[in-house]
């Protein structure tokens, strides 16, 4: 018997697998046990493996990349096990078209080779990052597309139709730790006790400043503080008349400033409980916070921003400072590189009652409940975690590692860039970007109404309004808070959120 189930390993020295094996059927249950689950039992007990791989962290790349620089040392090896389960059929998967193009042609091999190996037909579909709710609401809707799908926000509001990942997310613990809780709790509903997704990565939101411009205003390492970015924003346009960028419009981009700037002030959408609590006078403060920021130091153009309009301005030379990942950088790095070496970073910025940020990207790996090959699909993520070396190498240190143990030279290439950082440590500042990042439903969990209140950009609007001068800072709370409760209540009602 052990023989037979015992998986073929084909990897680097001393670095032992387990293969993942697999139930097939149409279904799932919440122990990971059902007909599209893998049963427990079907784990096999072997050596876990060794992050041995070598790999260097992958940074971000930008929504409009030029030339890439060419890494420093080698890239990783990547490792292959066997399925404990023979494979068949096809398997599709539809992902969003990475910030960083390398990254996308790394994996659109990386699959293909896998593919070969199981005896699997893979298809990669790439889109654009905007489209990929709408191909996934209207596949789901259908019930019958992709076996496979990626976002880079919170998609909780699917969890009816999507299969429980408990026994995928159980023997990737098993092999590599503990799960980062950052990443737990965008993934999974303790109402339900179900992992709607798999998170196996994700990708801080720090500040992005222009040291040219803050050095003339007195502060050449950017502000630190809510405070400082409203007097030094407010006094570069005064003097230069180039604004700063933060977003307010219905995009990922100004959902996350929006949960940052919320939370530094005390202010939530819901409380551990997942009770409603987002009327509260530190909501409102941080709505007059904003309103003034954006009188002072903004421009209308932020209220029709996509995800890639921050970067761009502030690569030209058209903001000050931004809220996002380091993509802008990556960019410039490969187009510009006096502009690149002129971008610098600071983390969370300091408010009245907290430095806290939003994570800029959570990968959200669902399989649809109308898939026709789950097995295969969720092989296939174990596969993909074994491999994040590689993952965070050709994303250029974009993607951060949930499981930790897998890129243990995660610090050591944050001090010293592979792709040409001057000073080579500018990253060094992301050593603990998990101690001041939160999932998008902080304090409690990324549950359903959560997602809907992401994807319905209900926190944008809110500050928007107020920015605009449509309603007053209060007003706007209370018409966020009908539109939240409503939400609640309704998926509430259907026992998926607590409170």
């Amino acid at each position: 018997m052990a023989d037979r189930l015992t998986p073929r390993v084909e990897t680097t020295p001393s670095t032992p697998q387990t293969g993942f094996h697999g139930s097939g059927g149409h279904g799932s249950s919440r122990h990971g046990s059902g007909r599209n689950g893998f049963s427990r039992r079907g784990f096999l007990s072997s050596t876990a493996l060794a992050a041995g791989a070598t790999g260097l962290l992958a940074g971000c790349a930008s929504e409009s990349s030029g030339p890439q620089a060419e890494g420093s040392g080698d890239a990783p090896k990547e490792v292959f096990t066997s399925p404990a389960k023979k494979l068949s059929g096809s398997l599709s998967i539809l992902m969003w078209s990475h910030f960083v193009p390398r990254h996308d042609k790394w994996f659109d091999k990386f699959v293909a080779d896998w593919g070969k190996k199981v005896g699997v037909e893979a298809r990669v579909d790439h889109v654009n990052t905007v489209d990929v709710p709408r191909r996934t609401a209207s596949e789901i809707q259908a019930k019958r597309g992709h076996d496979l799908i990626q976002h880079i926000a919170p998609f909780s509001q699917y969890e009816p139709s999507v299969l429980d990942m408990a026994d995928v997310v159980q023997e990737a613990n098993r092999r590599w730790g503990q799960q980062q809780e950052l990443c737990r709790k965008s993934s999974f509903n303790p109402n339900t006790e179900k992992f709607y997704a798999y998170c196996p990565g994700w990708t801080p939101d720090p500040g992005d400043y222009r040291k040219s411009m803050w050095q003339k205003v007195g502060m050449p390492n950017g502000p630190a503080s809510w405070d400082d970015l409203l007097r030094g924003a407010s006094e570069i346009k005064k003097q230069t008349g180039v604004p700063c960028g933060i977003g307010l419009s219905p995009e990922t981009d100004s959902n996350m400033a929006a949960r940052a700037l919320l939370w530094s002030f005390g202010g939530s959408v819901q409380d551990e409980n997942e009770k409603v609590v987002i009327n509260s006078d530190a909501t409102v403060a941080a709505v007059e916070y904003m309103t003034r920021l954006f009188k002072e130091a903004e421009t209308s153009e932020v209220f029709s921003w996509n995800p890639a309009s921050n970067n761009q301005a502030l690569i030209a030379g058209k903001s000050s400072y931004i809220l996002n990942s380091i993509s802008a950088w990556r960019t410039a790095m490969g187009t510009n590189r006096e502009i690149g070496d002129d971008i610098h970073f600071v983390p969370a910025l300091r408010g009245p009652k907290a430095s806290l940020a939003a994570q800029h990207v959570i990968q959200q790996w669902i399989v649809p409940t109308h898939a026709g090959n789950p097995d295969a699909a969720k092989e296939f993520l174990l596969h993909y975690t074994a491999n994040f070396p590689a993952v965070t190498y050709h994303s250029e240190m974009y993607d951060l590692p949930a499981w930790p143990s897998l890129v243990p030279q995660l610090n050591g290439w944050l001090d010293d860039d592979p792709w040409g950082a001057k000073p080579a440590n500018k990253l060094g500042f992301l050593k603990d970007s998990v101690s001041w990042s939160a999932n998008i439903g902080y304090p409690g969990p990324s549950n359903p109404a959560i997602g809907e209140t992401f994807n319905t950009h209900v926190l944008p609007t809110m500050f928007g309004r107020a920015a605009r001068g449509q309603s007053s800072a209060a007003d706007a709370v209370a018409e966020a808070e009908d539109s939240i409760n409503s939400i609640f209540e309704n998926w509430r009602s259907r026992g998926l959120v607590g409170g």
